[in-house]
């Protein structure tokens, strides 16, 4: 019987370190520490966005320790390198948000960049805020060397009056201040009390919808996302995780060996299961377009379809990631996913197994409600939906998941940027049944497609989320919830038809149908895109990086990704 060919576990890094012509390298590298028995052994990166701008990723030197001592321990010599981070949540509502999307692809092309120019042989990506998380997962699609992703973890929970709050609740009382239900000294104590320590924001927001979805495609080892931050268990995670990815370098295993079509429709499962953030839809098409893996929008749509919803985690449930991972996690998910019938069982992990083997094992916590059985769903099908319609003709994204309305016909309210819309919010001029538009906030009208927290949670907090809808070309925060309506295509600043909407118009959206339509002719819709001029915006900071990525920006029904 023939042997399958030995894995040469130093197959990039032998061009740099070995030969007499590479005495100048190893000089400089022997300068800051390295012995010549480090590095004869394989060189692994360790990457990381550690920054002191956030919470979320605050942890990630410490991590990153951890990680290093366990290639070190399992025969390699690790190389630590650091990118940059966006904050979401801190920006949010100031021209620093466009910034953010931007960073998924900076992010990854630094990673990109370090890793080809110092040929490592394998790579561990650290990850915490939202866009760092699909970055990494971008850059280990594009590199292809053996590697995995570790998230750093979520918050605790604060306290504020005897209950546990996370940051959505202090978006939403902007909302409660300006209606005059919570007063200024009530606004600071919650405040001061709703981000307790290090680690990504805590309810199924967008940071822990991509740490649930990488888990459940495979690149992040099972039952390592949902370990909280600062639970001193995540240290032992770090270090296996440095441990694992030189099993995953000696079985010669590459990302786009795991970042299958089947691996995918898992994290798109996990996603529609959780009730997790619309941005789900967006860095998965990314992932999948740098794994060179065919994905269309639509077939989000049909696997939310068939996936019951099943967390019951904020915004719109009752529990965070810290409840989810004390009663099972991911592991937990995925189990009900199999469940379900819509758990690809047969993709394999960077563990070397199936995620199906990992779905088995799971662990549930006896008595636990965060994860619902299927006899007793919080919903019968997943928590979005994918949208066409004569006003999104390439796609747009619903979030269904925390509310139980289905169709919402009424007047349009647009505004031409998130803050017009935000003034009027705070001015209390927007009424019952009214469909708020906001436009020039895609990708490139932007530019940079910021999230609308501050705007959607304003609109709740003000007591509105039931009776109101909102549509944008724009982006959603994973703390958004009600009937709200992003990622229009195209955007208004590509001619997108979203553009030719006008106070007072008719706006349809149907789940049921999967349309979002204006009550227009197309003659109308026409002849008002030929004489509508898109706004034109500099941002105040980046103006280069993000006027690049506005030139180079495709659709965000493909992902909005730069090329």
């Amino acid at each position: 019987m023939s042997s399958s060919p030995a894995v040469d576990i130093k197959h990039r890094s032998r061009a740099l370190t070995e030969g007499p012509e590479r005495a100048a390298a190893r000089a400089y590298l022997h300068g800051i520490g390295y012995s010549a028995d480090d590095l004869r052994k394989p060189i692994v990166g360790v990457a990381h966005s550690w920054i002191e701008t956030m919470p979320c990723n605050f942890n990630n030197r410490v991590l990153a320790a951890k990680v290093k001592e366990g290639i070190r321990a399992a025969g390699g010599t690790p190389m630590e390198l650091n990118t940059i981070a966006i904050s979401d949540g801190i920006t949010m509502g100031t021209p620093g948000m466009r910034a953010s999307l931007v960073s998924r692809e900076l992010i990854a092309d630094s990673i990109e960049l370090v890793a080809g120019a110092h040929l490592f042989d394998a790579m561990v990506a650290i990850s915490g805020c939202d866009k760092t998380i699909p970055g990494t997962v971008m850059a280990l699609a594009r590199l292809d060397i053996p590697g995995l992703m570790l998230y750093g973890g979520s918050i605790r929970p604060g306290s504020y009056r005897g209950a546990d709050v996370t940051i959505q609740q202090v978006f939403e009382a902007v909302g409660e201040f300006a209606s005059g239900e919570l007063s200024e000294e009530e606004l600071h104590e919650l405040e001061e009390a709703a981000s307790p320590g290090a680690g990504a924001c805590g309810g199924q927001f967008t940071a822990n919808t991509m740490a649930m979805a990488f888990e459940a495609l495979g690149i992040s080892p099972a039952g390592s996302a949902m370990v909280p931050a600062e639970d001193g268990r995540k240290l032992e995670v770090a270090r296996r995780c440095g441990e694992l990815v030189m099993d995953v370098l000696r079985r010669g295993q590459r990302p786009r060996e795991v970042i299958t079509k089947a691996a995918l429709e898992n994290a798109i499962a996990a996603v529609a299961m959780s009730g997790g953030s619309t941005n789900g839809v967006l860095h998965l098409l990314a992932v999948a377009r740098e794994a060179g893996v065919p994905l269309q929008i639509d077939e989000f749509d049909s696997i939310s379809e068939r996936t019951p919803l099943l967390c019951d985690l904020q915004p719109g449930g009752q529990y965070v990631a810290t409840d989810l991972y004390e009663a099972g996690g991911v592991p937990l998910v995925l189990k009900r996913m199999d469940e379900a019938g819509v758990l690809r069982a047969d993709a394999m992990t960077v563990s070397g197994r199936t995620i199906g083997e990992h779905a088995s094992e799971a662990q549930e916590a006896e008595g636990q409600r965060v994860v619902r059985s299927l006899d007793d769903p919080l919903a019968p099908r997943g928590g979005f939906a994918i949208l066409r319609g004569n006003i999104a003709p390439d796609g747009c994204v619903v979030k269904l998941a925390g509310h139980a309305r289905r169709s919402h016909t009424g007047p349009a309210r647009v505004f031409e940027g998130e803050e017009q819309a935000m003034a009027a919010v705070l001015a209390r001029e927007i009424n019952n049944g009214d469909v708020v538009v906001i436009r020039n906030e895609g990708p490139v009208g932007g530019p940079g497609m910021r999230e609308m927290l501050a705007v959607t949670g304003a609109i709740v907090g003000e007591g509105l989320g039931e009776t109101v809808a909102l549509i944008t070309d724009g982006r959603f925060s994973g703390a958004t919830h009600g009937f709200m309506v992003a990622h229009v295509a195209p955007e208004a600043a590509r001619g997108g038809p979203i553009a030719a909407l006008r106070d007072g118009d008719e706006v349809t959206i149907d789940v049921e149908t999967r349309r979002l339509d204006v009550a227009l002719e197309e003659e109308e819709i026409g002849a008002r895109l030929s004489s509508y001029e898109p706004v034109r915006r500099t941002s105040e900071l980046a103006d280069v990086a993000i006027g690049k990525y506005a030139k180079l920006v495709g659709s965000a029904s493909e992902g909005a990704v730069a090329r």
